[in-house]
């Protein structure tokens, strides 16, 4: 029997998310999700998904309250979990375990086999990562003792957008203080957008070399790429997954003395300027809501305060649609994914009214009709494809991961 499948853990702070997926015909297993880690009303929600359907095992989904003490003993609830459905860790079938790790910095560029040295190296980035590198860390440590046999694969958000130009990617800030502390663009969703780019491709029928695309990202966290022949150009977010697009709670861009000016006249911390600029900004700090339902919403019923933030919103994504026109040279598709990018017709039909001189148009009732699979919204004479296209970061993860261990 040949080992197939592929755990993918995403390890966060006090969660786990986690998917199986049997690489052979890249088939959906099982998910489920652990919250509420180290808290006395821990969640577990776990589904036998219906390619892993056993006529003996329990229901499909089953959800389990109560305290989990933290990741050695939720990764040890998931393998019950899957245990039960006949799918266990122990299972000769399990090829090995991705995991999304958020930053790699410059060293680590492509899929990487987890062992003492990498791992060591991941830890040295926790400064570029701090909310984020820890926990993945932890859940590599965890899942490193439970299946210590089978290889653990670090699949790092930052790797796909290692590929834009160095004048892309750095600063324009003194040479020697941005290498001195590793200030540079980095890139985050890099699996959203590598996935969401090939997906792309294969819809217009064309191989992805031949392709160029700007692929917009957009769920509570939100970036565009521009994407030529599969190869990341450029993408929206920087050193931090601060920079770039108006997101639910981030700013994105703003001018760097905004800073100095909190600081100097407000009187505020670096911390509480951190906080302000990350949990408080966006949308929810222009109206109070950084749920795109919920401003839309508000917006129709004439909300002043609503109206503006996702004025503001779109206003951004366009100066990114345009700028990236320029950078490519030439746009074959603009690709809208995640929450609000697959959902809020109302986004994409605002992003794109008035780009005609661009190439893009909309066909208003297909792009207002909702659907799951990957579809054109682009009118027919548009000489751009607008593509929606669902990402799917935990196949990607599964992907690159099995790749690796197989090639």
């Amino acid at each position: 029997m040949t080992a197939s499948r592929v755990l993918v853990l995403n390890s966060g702070s006090s969660s786990v998310k986690y998917q199986l997926l049997d690489m052979a015909d890249r088939s959906r297993l099982a998910a489920g999700l652990v919250e509420r880690i180290g808290e006395e009303n821990s969640r577990l929600v776990h589904e036998r998904l219906a390619d892993g359907a056993d006529a003996g095992a329990p229901d499909a989904r089953r959800e389990r309250l109560g305290p989990i003490a933290g990741h050695e003993a939720a990764l040890a609830a998931v393998a019950q979990e899957l245990a039960a459905d006949g799918m266990g860790l122990d299972s000769p079938e399990l090829a090995a375990v991705g995991h999304r790790v958020v930053h790699g910095g410059t060293r680590f560029t492509r899929p990487t086999v987890v062992d003492d040295e990498v791992l060591a190296e991941i830890r040295s980035l926790v400064p570029l990562a701090p909310l984020h590198n820890p926990a993945n860390v932890t859940g590599i440590e965890v899942a490193r003792g439970l299946r210590g046999d089978i290889p653990q694969v670090a699949v790092f958000d930052t790797a796909f957008h290692s590929t834009m130009p160095e004048y892309a990617a750095r600063y324009a800030i003194d040479a020697a203080t941005a290498d001195k502390y590793a200030i540079r663009r980095y890139g985050f969703h890099g699996t959203s957008h590598a996935y969401v780019s090939r997906a792309t491709a294969a819809l217009l029928g064309r191989p992805v070399e031949d392709v160029n695309v700007i692929v917009l990202h957009l769920g509570n966290g939100a970036s565009a790429s521009a994407v030529r022949g599969g190869v990341c150009v450029e993408t929206s977010m920087g050193l931090t997954p601060l920079e770039g697009l108006v997101m639910g709670t981030r700013s994105g861009d703003l001018d760097p003395a905004v800073v100095f000016h909190l600081a100097r006249v407000g009187g505020l911390s670096v911390d509480e300027i951190d906080s302000l600029l990350n949990k408080k900004s966006g949308l929810l700090g222009m109206c109070g809501d950084n749920d795109m339902r919920e401003v839309l919403r508000r917006a129709g019923e004439g909300d002043e305060a609503a109206g503006v933030a996702f004025a503001a919103y779109v206003h951004r994504l366009k100066k990114y649609i345009g700028a990236y026109s320029a950078v490519l040279g030439r746009v074959d598709a603009v690709a809208f994914t995640a929450g609000v990018g697959e959902n809020a017709h109302q986004v994409r039909e605002a992003a794109v009214d008035g780009l005609a001189e661009l190439g893009l148009a909309l066909d208003l009732q297909a792009n207002a009709e909702r659907s799951r699979e990957p579809r054109l919204v682009s009118a027919e004479y548009a000489r751009v494809a607008v593509a929606v296209v669902p990402t799917d970061e935990e196949l990607e993860i599964a992907t690159q991961t099995y790749a690796l261990v197989t090639r």
